[in-house]
């Protein structure tokens, strides 16, 4: 580590780990971990919890964390279909990191909105 920072190539442009840091740090990346934090959820129930986010990039945000082995997507063989998201070793890693960034966005929101009594969200 240098500086704090592992050595890597995270600064390179074309490092792959610049992309997953996108990815999980983008706004609906961060909340579907955090959402997916105390146990499964189906798509539905993701949808109604993360409000704003529309099917196309809740869609997307999920396709991207289970390709990068974050997310694990549950199809149970029933009818009508049942789907369930869930954190898997590495998303409970990496959303662990992410609560307490979300814990300081939301208490600071609220320092600095000048009222000191905004709502939480």
């Amino acid at each position: 580590m240098t500086g704090g920072l592992p050595k890597g190539e995270v600064f390179s442009a074309d490092c792959p780990s610049r992309r997953l840091l996108g990815e999980v740090t983008s706004k609906w990346g961060v909340l579907v971990l955090v959402a997916l934090r105390e146990g499964p959820l189906r798509w539905s129930e993701l949808l109604r919890r993360i409000g704003g986010v529309s099917e196309k990039m809740l869609a997307r945000t999920l396709r991207s964390f289970e390709a990068e082995g974050l997310v694990l997507r549950d199809a149970r063989p029933v009818v009508p279909p049942h789907v369930e998201y869930s954190l898997t070793e590495a998303g409970h890693e990496v959303t662990a990191r992410l609560v307490p960034l979300v814990a300081w966005a939301e208490e600071h929101a609220i320092r600095t909105s000048g009222t000191g009594d905004r709502a939480h969200g």
